[in-house]
């Protein structure tokens, strides 16, 4: 994999095959993680993780709908008690999949000057990215029993030796792209062009990317690619966009995004044939006062109502949950 830097669009996408009878799929990924203030200076020690607990209810929730979720967690989690007490049995039989998200401000060795630039892992020097990497992957694996075979970086940042490192620590499916955004001007990736479908980030069998899923939506969906770029410095003409219902950016999260909006970029996605949906939240927002998304016990309940309302449109449509596990057993090699 030396060589290949995955946070930039390949120029020819090998994207992956499924078996046919892996059908429409999807999965539920939760950046697992502290809480801290999303308006402040990132600060390796001003976060807590209070909401740690309460994923043992999101968790109940998930099982009531026969969904697995995807864990991915980081270091201030991996390392909590509590984190391996609520999701350690459930990781283990197999209730939920345990993946790495590495956020590289609170994740030791802290060799790295703290700044913006520096939160994206893949801006880091190889080393240290490494270092940051194994010693996050080696705890989970300790502490729940588990090798992580998924990865996202935090803050989506992975970088020219992201690839690499992760094929030798062994991860099957890197689901760090997000396409469709650009996190260029605070010193991330630029995902504008980067493919929806998953592919292949080297040789076929290896890496697999496996982006989030965001589309298009409106009578002008097709230039939204070109269109919605333009308009950074006007954001509120894309909210005159969508509300005409002109041109709207929609991922799958239910983190400022409406259900209905959501359940618009399902229709799109399964329409254009994405075998494989990515849904995402952070798990901060599963307790009041931590994100700008959950507020207040009102939120917390709209929260709980968007999933119900999803995870039943998704079995309406005929889209079935899969776990890591599933997603790799179902791939087909030429």
């Amino acid at each position: 994999m030396a060589g290949i830097d995955i946070s930039v669009p390949p120029q020819r996408p090998d994207f992956v095959q499924f078996a046919r009878g892996f059908g429409k799929r999807f999965i539920l990924t939760v950046d697992t993680e502290e809480e801290f203030d999303w308006s402040a200076p990132l600060d390796r020690s001003s976060h807590s993780l209070l909401t740690v607990p309460t994923l043992r209810k999101f968790q109940q929730f998930c099982e009531g709908f026969a969904v697995a979720p995807i864990y991915l967690v980081d270091y201030p989690v991996a390392s909590s008690p509590a984190a391996i007490e609520v999701l350690g049995e459930a990781v283990r039989e197999g209730r939920a999949d345990i993946g790495v998200q590495l956020h590289p401000w609170v994740n030791p060795p802290f060799d790295e000057e703290l700044s913006d630039r520096n939160s994206f892992a893949g801006n880091l020097p190889p080393d240290l990215e490494r270092e940051k990497f194994s010693r996050l992957r080696d705890l989970i694996e300790k502490s729940f029993g588990a090798a992580p075979l998924i990865y996202r970086a935090g803050r989506y940042g992975i970088g020219p030796n992201t690839a690499g490192m992760l094929v030798e620590g062994g991860i099957a499916i890197d689901t760090s792209v997000r396409s469709q955004f650009d996190y260029s001007y605070m010193g991330g990736p630029n995902f504008r062009e980067h493919p929806l479908r998953p592919y292949w980030t080297g040789e076929p069998g290896g890496l697999m990317e496996l982006p989030l899923t965001t589309v298009w939506w409106g009578m002008l969906r097709q230039l939204g690619p070109l269109i919605y770029p333009l308009l950074w410095r006007a954001p509120s003409l894309r909210g005159v966009l969508s509300r005409a219902g002109m041109l709207e950016r929609i991922a799958l999260t239910p983190e400022g995004i409406t259900a209905e909006e959501a359940i618009r970029g399902i229709d799109i996605a399964l329409d254009d044939g994405l075998p494989l949906l990515v849904l995402s939240f952070h798990s901060p927002s599963i307790a009041p006062g931590h994100t700008p998304y959950v507020r207040n016990e009102q939120d917390l309940d709209a929260f709980y109502d968007w999933w119900r309302t999803i995870l039943g449109y998704l079995a309406q449509r005929g889209v079935a949950p899969a776990s890591v596990r599933d997603i790799m057993d179902a791939v087909v090699l030429a």
